[in-house]
């Protein structure tokens, strides 16, 4: 197997920062003209709980390649 035990905490480590960078980007950089259909803002709760998850699944995976 390519990373063997690891790949795992990898994926998750990079679908969980994918996650959180993304989602807070979104946050704090709106687009300047959204497009027909779309929102001119992501909605606040849910981009919070989206921060939260990538944050949890981050540590965790970091957790466990350093342990």
């Amino acid at each position: 197997m390519f990373l063997g035990d690891d790949l795992l905490p990898y994926l998750t480590l990079a679908i969980g920062g994918a996650l959180l960078v993304g989602t807070f980007l979104a946050l704090v950089r709106p687009p300047e003209q959204p497009q027909d259909g779309s929102l001119a803002r992501a909605p606040l709760g849910r981009s919070l709980l989206q921060i939260l998850i990538g944050l949890i699944a981050s540590i965790w995976a970091l957790a466990t390649l350093f342990s």
